[in-house]
């Protein structure tokens, strides 16, 4: 792959994490916000504690994507650890509809992003970081 090449598909891998980290910043900001209310009018005070803590880890984990990015090429380790924690809740998520029934459609796009296209990105990131010049 010539330079410009290489450099054309950094950015291209830097402009799709930056919207792709934008979903768990706006979700996790908005449950850390609004907790429960998002989802519903009346919830307990564990469960609406609970929200708003996970919350503030997606809103984390988006946060630490963008962080990958200005220099995307070198982030190889935090783009796997981040892909990991991603993948796991994922996992989490897959075998909840699987036991306990198909989840609404918002929650199936977070299981596309959770599995494929997370894991999607850290391999381009790998790719990119192997073609480093």
């Amino acid at each position: 792959m010539n330079h410009t090449m290489y450099w054309r598909e950094r950015r291209l891998l830097q402009i799709a994490v930056v919207i792709g980290a934008s979903v768990p910043i706006i979700a996790g900001g908005a449950g850390m916000i609004f907790g429960t209310a998002m989802l519903s009018d009346t919830a307990d005070r564990s469960l609406d504690s609970h929200i708003r803590y996970l919350s503030g880890l997606l809103f984390a984990i988006g946060m630490s994507f963008w962080a990958a990015v200005p220099s995307i090429e070198t982030k190889t380790s935090l783009m796997r650890l981040l892909t990991f924690l991603v993948v796991t809740g994922g996992f989490a998520r897959l075998a909840d509809a699987i036991f306990a029934g198909m989840p609404p459609t918002p929650m199936l796009s977070a299981l596309g992003m959770e599995l494929i296209v997370t894991p999607f990105f850290c391999w381009w990131q790998s790719r990119i970081a192997g073609l480093q010049t």
